[in-house]
């Protein structure tokens, strides 16, 4: 059986890196074997990208690094501003290949995307028409902070205008002082239409528990 989830979140900076090697991993610890997909990344140092560095190390071993990540960009911005910076337009049927083969060689293929949902990649096309062309159900990572019931809402929103599954959502609570964390997590939990299936604890990554159970198997996996 061969799956994937498409990782989003309600903004950059919301610990989606932190929950997809965190997925990689307990896929990973069943005997299966897995590969991280983030096809657009900004921001090296020395060249590498440290979310691209996490899901590779996150992964099965010999994961190719091209596959892994199609794009990657020097300056820490917007993709489509670091893309049209180094001369390149971002092809999504480029990473849609790169995907079919990640595919073909894993029984799991966890793909994160690059900011918020509607992030633009090119003068046309964003994050959700990436997710859109990979057809896979979406993993929905919630910033916990001021302003968060509204960011998740309409990200719901986007995600099922696109015709995908929100498979399950994460509070990833990225501000440790929030007010009412908990009835905030509540709200959501009423709103969503999906299970929340992780909590990410504030801090340096660790380990958190992740709830397999709604996400597999899926059904229709191919």
């Amino acid at each position: 059986m061969k799956a994937g989830f498409f990782v989003a979140g309600t903004d950059t900076g919301v610990g989606k890196t932190t929950f997809a090697a965190a997925l990689l991993g307990r896929f990973r610890a069943l005997g299966l074997r897995v590969a991280g997909m983030k096809p657009v990344a900004a921001g090296t140092e020395a060249g590498r990208n440290q979310d691209v560095e996490a899901l590779i190390a996150a992964s099965s071993p010999g994961l190719d690094r091209a596959l892994a990540c199609p794009y990657l960009f020097e300056p820490p911005v917007a993709p489509h501003l670091a893309a049209a910076e180094a001369g390149v337009q971002i092809d999504l049927d480029r990473i849609e290949k790169s995907f079919r083969r990640l595919s073909g060689e894993n029984e799991i293929v966890v793909v994160e995307g690059v900011g918020g949902f509607r992030v633009p990649l090119n003068g046309r096309e964003d994050a959700a028409d990436l997710a859109q062309r990979l057809a896979l159900p979406v993993i929905l990572v919630v910033g916990m902070r001021l302003g968060c019931l509204n960011h998740a809402l309409l990200t719901q929103e986007a995600i099922r205008a696109r015709g995908l599954p929100l498979a399950g959502w994460v509070a990833s609570r990225i501000d440790p002082h929030m007010a009412r964390a908990e009835e905030n997590i509540g709200a959501l939990r009423e709103r969503l239409r999906a299970p929340l299936i992780a909590e990410v604890p504030y801090g340096p990554p660790t380990e958190f528990p992740v709830r397999l159970e709604p996400l597999w198997p899926v059904p229709g996996s191919r």
